[in-house]
């Protein structure tokens, strides 16, 4: 199997998901309970990343090498495909003990942008590209991911592992970066940590405001990594050739702006 990343951008990464704070803390849309991460010490990545991964499979890669190597925490299993039938009904995460507790965990990583124009409240938070929504991903974990615990096919397993799906708790490990319009203060999270706002987002025909900045566009796989000087910056003229060519393709990008003066603010360029 072929594996991607110097050893560097992997702790880059990784580092960025670990500093990412979860987007909600205890109950949250009528039972789903965050993980509690109290306890859990930041760690360097150990392993490898398989070539060609999405951003979500290696957020599990990076949240599991973090878990395993917290004393109190035993990776039981990962990723376990449901089956009847030799049909996938859905996959858990993993599976846990947390001081002696069996935890079923999911695991998210996500990017949203308010869009009051979307609804109101949560239904207000939605993907980059408007494929997808927070709304519509709690939905899916309340009604989807969460009660496969409870299938035949899953208690069967579970039984093979000595475990009784009674005793076995469900958390979410829910992590984002949440994205204001330029200008915007935002008073009512509606239950989401203020802590996740990562910057702003901007209509493609409003950037020429940042003519004076420096530009960098990172690659999806670094959306997760804290901006930093240490890349190759580009000018204004530049940046927007390229971003241009994205707009096109309704595909909004993230990108890093340096100000004159040094600091740097990291923003979404939208085309709708």
């Amino acid at each position: 199997m072929a594996y991607d990343d110097s050893i560097m951008n992997l702790q880059l990464q990784h580092q960025g998901y670990l500093k990412t704070p979860l987007l909600w803390k205890g109950d949250l849309y009528d039972g789903l309970t965050a993980f509690d991460c109290t306890d859990i010490r930041e760690t360097r990545f150990e392993g490898l990343i398989p070539e060609g991964l999405r951003l979500g499979k290696r957020i599990e890669y990076f949240a599991l090498s973090n878990l395993s190597q917290q004393t109190q925490i035993q990776v039981i299993a990962n990723n376990i495909q449901i089956l009847r039938d030799k049909t996938t009904l859905g996959e858990l995460d993993a599976l846990l003990m947390v001081n002696n507790q069996p935890i079923h965990l999911e695991i998210v990583y996500k990017f949203y942008l308010f869009d009051e124009q979307t609804g109101a409240g949560l239904n207000a938070w939605i993907g980059p590209n408007r494929r997808d929504s927070l709304i519509e991903k709690l939905n899916r974990l309340k009604n989807h991911q969460l009660p496969l615990l409870y299938l035949p096919e899953t208690v069967s397993f579970l039984n093979s592992l000595h475990l009784d799906v009674n005793h076995i708790k469900q958390r979410v490990l829910f992590k984002a970066q949440l994205f204001l319009p330029e200008h915007v203060k935002l008073t009512n999270f509606d239950g989401l940590n203020k802590d996740c706002i990562a910057g702003i987002y901007l209509h493609f025909e409003d950037i020429a405001r940042f003519k004076s900045f420096k530009w960098f566009l990172p690659s999806k796989m670094h959306w997760i990594v804290k901006p930093h000087t240490n890349v190759n910056w580009m000018s204004y003229t530049e940046a927007r050739l390229k971003i241009s060519t994205l707009i096109k393709k309704q595909y909004a990008p993230l990108v890093w702006l340096k100000h004159p003066k040094g600091t740097i603010k990291t923003c979404f360029i939208i085309w709708w």
